[in-house]
């Protein structure tokens, strides 16, 4: 069946500063692309932490790319869902904190980086986001350990946020940003100008 919302003019689908709503079938299959990848990076050599019962892992790779390349909506759902989906299997007591705690990540990097207006180059507003949201992982961790498990455990669990799983996907991101993200949205406009509004289609 086709989507009676592929029927409308794109200036017509509704919005979130720019950024269509997941009610169109491409944005929702993005996120469940993404959403796949998100699960699949933080499954994969999971570091386990018995202090916290937890594991650091490479999942705010896919977390802050995704922001970076589709801004707000599609960083924050498929950060929290891919990323949750992988504690129900690993680590389920922090399912539901880290639905949250990835999907703030990823909503805060693209709503920063805001990558409908400015992707064509890494800028401060890419650094800013990517900063801002590994602080919201860090730190929500750290506040669900000390609620969880105590002090002492959380703090040794922080430190390894910082240094290896959001040190990585910082770096990741900056890379991404800087080598590859106009290319992609720039060769697929078919694909984008479904995701968010261009400039030419944005009214007033």
């Amino acid at each position: 069946m086709i989507c009676i919302l592929n029927e409308k003019p794109l200036s017509k689908w509704k919005d979130f500063n720019g950024y269509f709503l997941p009610n169109s079938t491409i944005v929702i299959s993005i996120i469940g692309i993404f959403s796949a990848l998100i699960f699949v990076l933080t499954m994969i050599i999971p570091i386990r932490i018995p202090a916290t019962q937890g594991y650091i892992n490479i999942g705010d790779i896919g977390v802050i790319i995704t922001g970076l390349l589709f801004g707000p909506l599609i960083g924050g759902i498929s950060g929290g869902v891919g990323s949750a989906l992988a504690d129900v299997i690993l680590a389920p007591q922090y399912a539901i904190p880290t639905l949250i705690i990835k999907g703030l990540e990823g909503f805060v990097v693209g709503l920063i980086s805001n990558p409908r207006k400015f992707y064509k180059k890494f800028d401060y507003r890419d650094f800013t986001g990517i900063l801002l949201g590994g602080l919201i992982m860090v730190f929500g961790y750290f506040i669900i350990e000390i609620i969880l498990y105590g002090f002492p455990s959380a703090l040794f669990e922080f430190f390894l946020n910082i240094f290896i799983q959001f040190g990585l996907g910082a770096v990741a991101g900056i890379l991404f940003a800087i080598s590859v993200r106009k290319n992609i949205i720039d060769n697929l406009p078919q694909v984008f100008e479904k995701i968010f509004l261009s400039q030419n289609q944005e009214i007033g």
